[in-house]
């Protein structure tokens, strides 16, 4: 069994071979905190939602209707 790197807790090796470092809940609590950030966006009229990096920029630069 490997040790959690977080919790210290024990964990399986075939999880420790797929190259985790981490038990299951701290993994899904960690992957939760990373998905906060994210911000999926359609950027043009009637094209594919694409994982928008800079939301602040790039969604003002893609609005039709701005003014300024």
């Amino acid at each position: 069994m490997a040790t959690c790197r977080v919790c210290s807790k024990q964990y399986h090796d075939q999880r420790r071979a797929a190259g985790f470092t981490t038990c299951l809940l701290c993994g899904d609590r960690a992957a939760k905190q990373a998905r906060m950030g994210w911000c999926v966006a359609q950027e043009y009229n009637k094209g594919a939602y694409q994982l928008v990096t800079d939301p602040l920029n790039t969604l003002k630069q893609t609005n039709p209707k701005r003014t300024s």
